[in-house]
């Protein structure tokens, strides 16, 4: 009997035209390296009296279907997440091609995504999802990864794809030997780390369905927040949080191949951090920072990405 394993693990993505209806065709293939993407529906224990110390039956609460994904932050295939957070982006250039990504807007597109384990069989299809979040860290090694928040509408299992033959993609990955962060078109010193985090905060719209699933997500206020980690070498960044300014933080990766991603907060706000000297070491301090949207720029933040793929 074939057992399952992650090693044997496929994942196909398609944009949907109609919100929860997963596409005949238009499906290409995602690299992932871990996945909670699932749909659980618990059961509500009986409150009847009468019957003796034995409960009656359970009974089927609501559907509930999300997850998250982690993601190799790379030149094409990150594109695609990238849309699903923050919209279809304008792009430009007759190859390589230049994608923008803007923060803001309304209407979020949903997409299906299929997961398949083929050697039980089992495949698992994801319609209506939804973009909740996206977060990573960089450091000085180690794999970059990101981590994609997801909410689907539903699951469907089949023992046979729904996806077809999904379109490859070549694979060229972004390493954190490849980042850098920059204040005001500076680079910042002594950077540790760093983590940053777009939020949609999708608002579930829960009706009652005879399905048990929702009819849809909406998105709210966003958010880009995350941390700056560096070593206590100047007044800068403190200076700049006691003063209450907003500066401007770039986060990019550039491969030697030309292909680049950059990530603007165009707005970005510094809280006053506490500076401890906890030993003979160097002394570190964290900022806790926070973007808004920019008066002049119209927005919070930019992601731009360049590649030789023509659209998304």
């Amino acid at each position: 009997m074939a057992r399952a394993q992650g090693a044997r693990a496929q994942m196909a993505l398609a944009f949907e035209s109609t919100y929860g209806t997963p596409p005949v065709n238009g499906f290409t293939k995602m690299p992932f390296a871990s996945t909670t993407l699932g749909a659980e529906q618990p059961l509500q224990t009986s409150e009847l009296l009468g019957y003796g110390r034995d409960p009656q039956a359970p009974i089927k609460d609501a559907v509930t279907a999300d997850g998250d994904v982690v993601i190799p932050i790379d030149a094409e295939a990150f594109g695609f997440w990238l849309k699903g957070a923050f919209g279809t982006p304008t792009t430009t250039g007759a190859g390589p091609y230049t994608h923008e990504f803007r923060s803001g807007n309304w209407a979020l597109p949903s997409f299906s995504v299929e997961t398949g384990m083929p050697e039980v069989p089992r495949y698992a299809m994801y319609s209506g999802c939804m973009v909740d979040s996206l977060n990573w860290q960089m450091a000085r090694s180690g794999l970059l990864t990101a981590t994609a928040s997801i909410v689907a509408q539903g699951e469907t299992i089949a023992t046979n794809t729904a996806a077809g033959t999904p379109a490859n993609i070549a694979l060229k990955r972004f390493g954190h030997f490849n980042g850098a962060i920059t204040r005001n078109g500076a680079n910042i010193g002594n950077v540790v780390s760093a983590d940053l985090t777009y939020a949609n905060n999708l608002d579930r719209i829960e009706t009652i369905r005879a399905d048990g699933k929702i009819d849809g997500a909406d998105p709210s206020i966003a958010a880009l927040t995350g941390n700056v980690v560096v070593r206590f070498a100047d007044q800068t960044l403190v200076t700049q949080a006691i003063n209450g300014e907003a500066c401007e933080f770039e986060f990019s990766y550039t491969l030697p191949t030309d292909e680049t991603l950059s990530v603007t907060a165009h707005a970005v706000y510094l809280p006053r951090p506490r500076i401890e000297i906890s030993g003979p070491q160097g002394v570190q301090a964290t900022f806790d920072w926070q973007a808004a949207s920019d008066p002049v720029v119209g927005r919070m933040c930019t992601v731009t990405l360049t590649n030789d793929r023509e659209d998304y």
